[in-house]
Parts: structure tokens; sequence; C-alpha cells
């Protein structure tokens, strides 16, 4: 039996191993969890026992994954989404549960299967993986979209679920006389000490925070937090109730409070490392052996479900006013298990025959595994069943055409938020034609009443960038901060006009070096930008002289940016922000009969004069950073950068005969 150090060791060098092995991989996390839970658990290697304290450890991580969701608990987001919440989502839960059991009913009548059992199933079963499925249309965009709403507002209401679950199914698990007994014992202790906590405690929790707060000592901070989650919990579990419902409530208080984003930060490693500490036990109680043999019945535990799950989803949504596509799109995204699951099949583990949890635990995690297959097919899956889906797309397609086709030469905004409406604004008062591409229709809808050209579109796909004009446009921006679909829109724009200059915005460096090699002409990074203006003001404000700052900042912009290094000095440039030494464009024609013409540009050693060759235009044709083994001929122009000096050295070098 190993120590509780070496108990700790073994699972956080399981956690390390099973993250990075999926991340390598482009799979969740918490399927790694599961994997290396199962490799190490006690029906495998059998490196780590199923103790109660190993489990008891694991319990943790869901205290604080309930505590996180307590934080984010809102009710003004909880109104203004109340009709999908309360629709769509109450129905959802409250009708697979409802189901679940009747059919448990049913086969009670010919096979021992215990109501509570029943129960325990369907709240399994009606629970969904948050995490996944927020993060996948996030990557996707497509979180203010008809079916990204509607399965957030039922994703909300499974959280909100999972609080009464937590008091009904230990109360279950439980049981020791009569089953209406127990459940009304439970749920009067619950709202008694639920109303006590909320009723006094936001008071408390608020003036505590404070007095400790001001005692500006981080670590203080984090202990007292620490104190409230761990204290609310065992104060929960003491009155027979769940750890984590306790945990939930001191979520609560506190995000009323306006230390709700400092707690949430500082909450945010604890929670992720005990999360992770959980599904590995979750892994761990798998017996790959059992599922083996009983692999016909996982299959069917995983197919039977999931279909019944999505369908319900799919009539439920088009019941309450969706279209018949979207309806599909959120019954494929929310048909798939979830964490919560994992979390309310651990507390009623006790009530389930070991052989039939093993099945529902194999078919969940399954299940797991093809969500990302399920939101990536669906569009494709609805518009297969759905005709009108063609119809829809096609209509989306059309109306992005004849916007286009109103203007030519003009620029594709690729996200209409802060950004892209700056942009917009911008090329207006230059008269430069443009057309946005947006996904919110809200926002959509008011900048077109507005009178902005602006229309509801996916940048990331082939087709609308073909209906945006992109072969017709002068150049394309990606305004929003998501390097993954900036590099699908990359792909398209490279595929379809190769010439075509692309801007993308960035948050930071991280993901310049895949931007520029997937085809972008610039990459703007948000932090470099918010440094240099930070530092431009600071200077002013020290007395350092304008010139000066606008010449460093200058500076600084030549060496990040490649099409910004220098430009073509004219007669009307101001003297206080140009200097001899600073560097400038400059063209120069290579004519006929001169000694460069032949050569290779590297041989010219242009470099070694200061100058820089920034592109090459034969024949109406510009190449940018031509290569050192290009060979000039007549009548090529040299677009060179470098301090005026420099300049005039180097045209001497390309002009002798």
């Amino acid at each position: 039996m190993p120590t509780a150090l070496e108990l700790t060791l073994l699972l956080l060098a399981a956690a390390v191993i099973g993250v990075v092995v999926f991340r390598l991989l482009n799979l969740p996390p918490m399927l790694g969890y599961l994997a290396v839970g199962i490799l190490i658990g006690p029906h495998a290697l059998g490196i780590v026992p199923d103790s109660k304290e190993t489990r008891y450890l694991a319990e943790f991580g869901v205290v604080f994954l309930m505590f996180s969701i307590g934080l984010e608990f809102s009710l003004p987001k909880l109104k203004s989404m109340r009709s999908l919440v309360f629709g769509l989502g109450m129905g959802q839960v409250l009708l697979t549960v409802f189901s679940v059991v009747a059919a448990g009913w049913v086969v009670g009548l010919f096979w021992p299967l215990p109501l509570a059992e029943a129960f325990v199933l369907g709240a399994t079963l009606a629970m969904s993986s948050t995490a996944i499925l927020m993060k996948l249309l996030a990557d996707r965009l497509e979180l203010e979209t008809e079916h990204g709403r509607r399965m957030v507002g039922v994703l909300l209401f499974q959280d909100l679920a999972v609080v009464p679950l937590l008091v009904v199914i230990p109360a279950l698990a439980m049981q020791t006389g009569d089953l209406a007994e127990s459940l009304g014992w439970a749920t009067l202790k619950a709202v008694v000490l639920l109303t006590v906590l909320l009723a006094g405690g936001r008071w408390v929790v608020r003036h505590w925070l404070h007095l400790v707060a001001r005692r500006r000592a981080h670590e203080l901070f984090v202990l007292n937090v620490l104190l409230i989650a761990l204290g609310l919990a065992w104060l929960t579990e003491h009155a027979g109730l769940s750890l984590a419902l306790g945990s939930f409530v001191a979520g609560m208080l506190i995000a009323e409070t306006e230390y709700r984003h400092q707690v949430e930060e500082d909450i945010k490693p604890f929670r992720d490392v005990l999360l992770g500490l959980f599904f590995i036990t979750i892994g761990m109680l798998l017996d790959v052996q059992v599922v083996i043999e009983q692999f016909g019945w996982v299959m069917l535990a995983l197919v039977g479900p999931t279909a019944f799950k999505g369908l319900l989803v799919v009539a439920l949504a088009k019941a309450l006013g969706a279209s018949p596509g979207t309806a599909i799109r959120v019954g494929l995204g929310l048909a798939t298990a979830g964490e919560f699951g994992f979390v309310l099949l651990a507390q009623g583990a006790p009530l389930l025959d070991p052989t039939l949890r093993q099945i529902v635990l194999a078919a969940m995690l399954l299940s797991i595994l093809a969500t990302p297959f399920l939101v990536q097919y669906s569009d494709r899956i609805a518009m297969r069943f759905v005709s009108s889906e063609w119809m829809q797309r096609a209509l989306e397609l059309h109306k992005i055409a004849a916007r286009s086709m109103a203007v030519d030469k003009h620029v594709i905004i690729a996200g209409y938020g802060r950004s892209g409406q700056h942009l917009a604004r911008m090329l207006a008062d230059e008269n430069i034609g443009y057309v946005a591409l947006d996904l919110d229709p809200d926002r959509v809808r008011e900048a077109t009443a507005a009178g902005d050209s602006v229309v509801y579109g996916d940048a990331a796909r082939r087709e609308t960038l073909i209906a945006a004009g992109l072969t017709r446009a002068s150049a394309l921006v990606v305004s929003y901060n998501d390097a993954h679909s900036a590099l699908k829109v990359l792909h398209f724009a490279h595929e379809l006009n190769p010439t075509l200059p692309v801007i993308v915005r960035t948050q930071d460096d991280a993901d310049l070096d895949r931007l520029l090699r997937g085809g972008a002409t610039e990459v703007v990074p948000e932090v470099f930008e918010g440094s240099l203006m930070l530092g431009s003001h600071a200077l002013v404000l020290l007395g350092v002289p304008l010139s000066r700052v606008v010449r460093r900042v200058q500076k600084a912009r030549d060496s990040r940016y490649r099409f910004l290094r220098g430009y073509f000095h004219g007669a009307d440039d101001h003297v206080e922000f140009d200097d001899e030494a600073h560097a400038r464009l400059h063209s120069v024609a290579v004519e006929p009969g001169a000694a460069a013409v032949g050569r290779m540009l590297g041989d010219l050693a242009l470099h070694d004069v200061g100058a820089e060759v920034t592109a090459v235009r034969r024949r109406g044709i510009r190449g940018d950073d031509p290569s050192a083994e290009l060979i000039l001929q007549a009548g090529d122009v040299l677009v060179l950068r470098g301090p005026q000096e420099a300049l005039e050295m180097a045209e001497l070098r390309l002009s002798r005969k």
C-alpha cells in the first residue's frame, strides 16, 4: 500500500504523461486522464489501488469544479437566456431522466432493475460535456450562432441541475429506509442549510474578504478562499449532503463580491490539477477485461442512449422554434456524455450493478471521444438530411455576393468586432470599399441597419470567401484573434488568390511564425502595439521631445513590420520627424547595359553599403523578399531600403556600366 506522498506522486506523474500524450494527438486532456487512470488502475497494471484515500483525494477535484461553477453563476446571464435555459435546457434534462426512469420501470417488469438505479443512469445520460463543447464552439467561432446559443443554454441548465442531483443521488445511495423519507430528509436539510448560508453568508463573506484584502498579502487571500470553499464543503458533508454542494454555495457567495475575478484566477490551478486527479480515479474504475467480455453491450450502450438523447434534443429544439438544420446541430453536439456524468456516476456507484457500471463507463468514454467528430461534421450531416439547409446556405452566399458585387478592388474584413469596425471607418474615410463578414447575427443586423457593409458569413469557409469577391479584392484583413481560424482563412485565400495581401491580428507573437508560414503578409500583435503606445505616452510625460518619441516608435515598427520598414521620401515630409540616417525606400531601375544585368542579386553585395532589397518588380509583377540567387534583367525595378547615404551608394553600384 503506497504512502500518501507516494500516492500523490504516482497520480501527478500519470496526469503529466496523459496530458502530454493527448495534447500531442490534439485530443482533450480529460481523455488523457481517463486513459492513464485505466492503465495504472487496479484492473490493469495495478500501480495505484482503488482505495478510500484515493477516491477522497480525487473528490476534491469535483469540489473545486463546483466552486468554479458557483463563481460563474450569473443571474443577469441566466435572465437574458431564460427562454433557452428553462425551455430547451430544462426540457432536455427532465425528459431524459423521465424517459430513462420510465424505461427502467418497463424493464423492471421482466428483469430486476430498481428505479433508483434507473434514476442514476438517467441523470448521468442527461449531462453533456460543458468543457469540450464550449471549447469546440469557441474554436469554430460558433458561440453566437443560432445552434451555439441553444447549446450554451442547455449546458447552463445542466450545470445548475447538478446541484439538486448532488443532493438526491447521495441520499439514494445511503438509503436505509423508505425512499420518500430519505429524499424528504435530504431535501429538507439542503433547503435549510442553503437558506441559512445564502441569507447570512453574503454579508459575512463580503466583509471578511474585504478585511483580508486590506492586509495586501496574496497568500493570505488565497488561504482564506480555500478555507471558505473547503469549510462549506465540510459543513454540507457533515449535514449528510455532498462536498460539492457546499463548494458550489461558496462560489455563489464569492461571485457576488468584487473579488470574483481574482478568486477565479487564484483557484484555477487547484481546480485543474485536482479535477485531473478525479478523472484519473474514474478511469481506474474501468475494468478492461469486463468491457472486452461485454463489448456488444458496450456498443449498444454507446449507440442507443447517444441516438436517443440526440433525437430527443432535435425534437425538443424543433418544437421550441429552431429550424431543422439548427436542431440537428444542437442534437449532435449534446448527444454525447459529459464530465458531470462521471461525477453523478461516481456518487451513485453503490446503487449500480458492477458489470452495468463498467458497461456504462466504457460507453461514456467512447461517447466523449466521438464528441469532436460529431461537432466537426454537424454541418454536413444537417445539409444531408435537411434540404432547406442548402437553400439557407445558398441564400447566405447570395447576400454576400450581392454585397461584394457593388465594389471592386475592395478590402474583405473577416470579423466585425471593435477592430473590424475601426478599420471599416478608416477605409470609408479614404473612400475605399470593403465587405465585412461576421458570425454574430445581432451585430450584423444592427450594423446593416446603420448602413455598414457587413453580412453574415464565416470567413473560414471557401465558398464564403468566393462570394465575398476574394479574386477581385485588393486585401484581406483577419481582425479577430483566433490563430486556428486565421490559418484556415489563409489557406483558402492563398489557394484562390495567391498574390492577395493578407493582414492578421493576434494577441501576441506566440503564433507569429505559424501565421507567416501560412501565408500572412503581415501579422499585427496587440501586445506589441500596446507596449509602443504605453512607452510613448510615458516618454512624453517624462519630458522627452515628441519628435524623438515618434522616431523611437517608428524605429520599433520598422524593425517589427516588414511592410513598414521605411517609406518613400517626398517633398512634403516633415523635417522634425525625419533625418538622413532614418531608413527610407527608394526605387532604382536597372538600365540596359548596366553591370548589374545578368548578375545574381547576392553578388552585388548591396548589404555591404547598408542597403536592403525589399522587392523586385519585373514586367509589372512585384515580388517581395527576393532571394540572393535572383538574376537581374534589364528593366527590373529594385525597391531599396536604407539610410539616404546607403541608398545613393547602392544606386551607383546598380547603374555602373
